[in-house]
């Protein structure tokens, strides 16, 4: 069974070409040498979002910076899943250039909505802690049903997305996400945001199982930050949403 993270999905092929002889050995990648690289990326995240939400200006030219620090972001992003890249350099840049992006933009939406940013936090990593928590009692499985329906919910998001984008910049309307921080918005978005955080909340539990079976099969050590890797962009993803959700209700 593959996970819905493209980024963990890879570890699947890697298990196959890169395994070491008997798992488990001292090479072999640990659960806690994904908790310890999974801590220290989101830790890395963090402290660069403070300092860009401190030191960047809210100047005209920020969209033109966020939106140049998200491209690059997707692309670094695109470049280490395909690629399967387990080196911690570019993995440690995707981790800064989230960071800017996450502090600037979370600073324009704080100064609209003031303490929506400690909101999504805390629910980002309650999702994310209540997920763990059913998994480690097996009370949701990973099963081949539930990857079909998380992997097909979550093409079906950004096709979608893709979609809403385009009629975005086509028309100027705003369909079922919203780009402004403030505005009024209908119940489409809401729907959109809710199936969004569901989908983003039960991929967890695909890699979650992914990351153990990559344990169990033995893979080389530095597969730890491919591992950590993936958990990040799910974390970053589901922040997004659960922010987005968050300014609907607040407005």
């Amino acid at each position: 069974m593959r996970s819905a993270n493209p980024v963990l999905d890879r570890l699947d092929d890697s298990s196959r070409e890169h395994r070491l002889p008997g798992a488990g050995g001292a090479e072999a990648v640990t659960v806690d040498d994904v908790v310890v690289r999974t801590v220290g990326l989101l830790l890395l995240t963090g402290a660069t979002a403070a300092v860009a939400w401190v030191v960047v200006p809210q100047a005209v030219w920020v969209p033109a910076a966020l939106a140049g620090t998200a491209l690059a972001g997707i692309a670094l992003l695109l470049v280490i899943s395909l690629r399967g890249i387990t080196h911690p350099a570019p993995i440690i840049g995707y981790a800064l250039l989230q960071g800017v992006l996450l502090g600037v933009a979370s600073r324009a939406f704080e100064l609209v909505y003031p303490g929506i940013v400690v909101q999504a936090v805390v629910g980002t990593f309650g999702v994310f802690l209540g997920m763990a928590v059913l998994y480690r009692a097996r009370l949701v499985r990973a099963t081949p049903r539930l990857a079909r329906l998380v992997i097909g919910t979550l093409i079906g998001l950004l096709a979608v997305s893709l979609v809403n984008l385009v009629f975005r910049l086509f028309t100027g309307r705003q369909g079922v996400e919203i780009y402004s921080i403030s505005g009024r918005v209908g119940w489409l978005p809401y729907a959109f945001s809710a199936v969004a955080i569901i989908a983003g909340a039960l991929s967890f539990i695909l890699d979650f199982d992914q990351v153990e079976r990559s344990v169990r099969t033995g893979l080389p050590r530095r597969y730890a930050w491919l591992c950590a890797f993936g958990l990040l962009v799910g974390l970053i993803f589901l922040y997004w949403q659960i922010l987005r959700l968050l300014s609907y209700l607040r407005r």
